[in-house]
């Protein structure tokens, strides 16, 4: 899920994610450009060859670079990394009201027009996850293959998500959750700089790592990797503990079963956001889809077991047709 402590791991990928090559020599592959989009320049960058894989990234409000960790798929498809409106190197809005759930979702149309694709591949981590299965409800005549990377289906999943992670605060950290009620009970929220620093604090391994010994090195040219406005004008201004906005609102538990484009669900066991006991209520919402645990991984699959991973992708990706 989003928060401002996923910065320290969604923009950050593993030594051992690297498509095993320098990262000199990724970035002298990748290639950059703004296209105008809905009235706004929007970064996007492409690495690979072959068939268009289109990486949505988390937050809501990170920029591309963590999905630099996907880097290994380059050696089968395109991947085309982007920057939604808001974040990254893209253009910001005049005011936060212009950021919405929608938005992103007409980006990605935007963006694959003025690129040229007929059709896509689709693969949304997280809160990316909800803007690639809307996408593909809503313009599957465009949508080749969805992968849905440690993802949500419903606004009372990510409800349920926050809780567990102040849950495991409560009794992890509870000097500093002490703290916290105490801004609490003085009426600041999340969306408070009072608030979010303190709330920041807490360990981001306690709920998104398998292996807290992975070491992480940034891959992202760009200095602006997340954008606050984005998240908490999406999530609510206490996003943190109670949602509200676009987030709430958002529910396609009885559309899922309607995608009629191959569907690879991906989860990990070890992940306390989207945990697996709500992760597995994606074969009963969407029984038509391929599902894949992976036993090592925390939030981040990609890094914790990107060889099995980026297998599972690339078999699906191959070998599950319309």
């Amino acid at each position: 899920m989003g928060r401002l402590l996923t910065i320290l791991f969604i923009i950050t990928v593993s030594l051992n994610v690297a498509c095993n090559r320098g990262d000199a020599n990724r970035e002298n592959e990748v290639n950059g450009k703004y296209l105008k989009v809905n009235g706004h320049k929007l970064w996007v960058e492409t690495l690979g060859k072959g068939e268009p894989l289109f990486l949505i990234s988390g937050g809501p409000g990170m920029s591309h670079g963590g999905m630099h960790s996907f880097d290994g798929l380059s050696d089968s498809c395109m991947l085309v990394f982007i920057d939604n409106f808001g974040r990254g190197k893209s253009d910001r809005a005049t005011s936060p009201t212009e950021y919405s759930i929608k938005q992103d979702v007409l980006d990605i149309e935007g963006i694959r027009k003025a690129l040229g694709y007929e059709k896509i591949n689709l693969l949304g981590h997280s809160y990316g996850s909800e803007v690639a299965q809307l996408y593909a409800l809503e313009y599957g005549q465009h949508v080749d293959h969805l992968i849905v990377a440690h993802g949500f289906y419903s606004g009372q999943m990510w409800q349920e998500s926050n809780d567990n992670w102040n849950y495991i605060f409560t009794r992890q950290m509870p000097e500093l959750w002490d703290s916290l009620m105490v801004i609490r009970s003085k009426g600041h929220c999340s969306s408070e700089k009072i608030h979010y620093e303190l709330y920041n604090q807490f360990p981001l391994e306690l709920v998104h790592a398998y292996c807290p010994e992975n070491k992480f090195v940034r891959l992202d040219s760009c200095s602006s990797t997340f954008n606050e406005e984005v998240y908490y004008q999406i999530l609510g201004d206490d996003g943190d503990f109670v949602i509200a906005n676009d987030i709430s609102k958002y529910d396609i538990r009885a559309d899922l079963s309607k995608l009629d484009m191959p569907v690879l669900i991906i989860a990990g066991r070890f992940d306390r956001s989207f945990t697996p006991k709500l992760s597995l209520e994606y074969k009963k919402y969407c029984p038509q889809a391929k599902f894949a645990m992976l036993e090592h991984s925390g939030h981040n699959s990609q890094i914790d077991e990107p060889k099995i991973e980026f297998a599972v992708i690339n078999d699906f990706l191959s070998s599950w047709k319309n």
